[in-house]
């Protein structure tokens, strides 16, 4: 149980470990987005996805602790949590002491990822908007406006005025 212990606090560092590498990275994108740095949106992007994988990879491999702990103290897999073990482990203050901090700097981790990331959607929503609007502008631009024109049914002809833009000549 001990080793399994170790291993489950050695992984949870390796998480937090890539978890503040994704927090840099999304820093790096906050301002590739306040920059309007499309490669840097890119290249963040990028490494975000691999450390995605790495914290993947971590994940799978803290099930399989999980559930190797379960086993041992004889408790369904979908049951143990860390708060859960963290109670089981009273009779052993020194591991619950290493589980119970690790447990608080990976929330207190996922908290400031998330903060991050809330900022980061809130500037991709503006950033959209923007480019909304500017491609509204565009394309207003390149319309005419209509002629008050009628025909003999009252109806509006449609006619657009040509793009000379304003004539000069009177």
């Amino acid at each position: 149980m001990a080793s399994l212990m170790d291993d489950l606090t050695q992984v949870l560092q390796n998480e937090i470990t890539e978890y503040k590498k994704l927090i840099t990275l999304s820093e790096t994108m906050k301002e590739a987005l306040i920059a309007s740095d499309v490669p840097g949106v890119e290249a963040a992007t990028a490494r975000q996805e691999e450390v995605a994988n790495d914290i993947q990879s971590l994940e799978s491999k803290r099930v399989r602790i999980m559930n190797d702990i379960a086993a041992v103290l004889n408790m369904k897999e979908t049951e143990l949590k860390i708060s859960v073990l963290e109670e089981r482990l009273s009779t052993q203050p020194e591991e619950q002491k290493k589980l119970a901090t690790v447990r608080t700097e990976l929330k207190k981790t996922m908290d400031e990822l998330g903060r991050v990331n809330a900022t980061n959607q809130m500037l991709i929503h503006q950033a959209m908007e923007l480019l909304e609007f500017d491609l509204n502008l565009f394309r207003s631009m390149r319309q005419a406006p209509e002629t008050a024109n009628y025909n003999k049914s009252a109806y509006n002809t449609g006619d657009l005025l040509g793009n000379r833009g304003f004539d000069a000549k009177q």
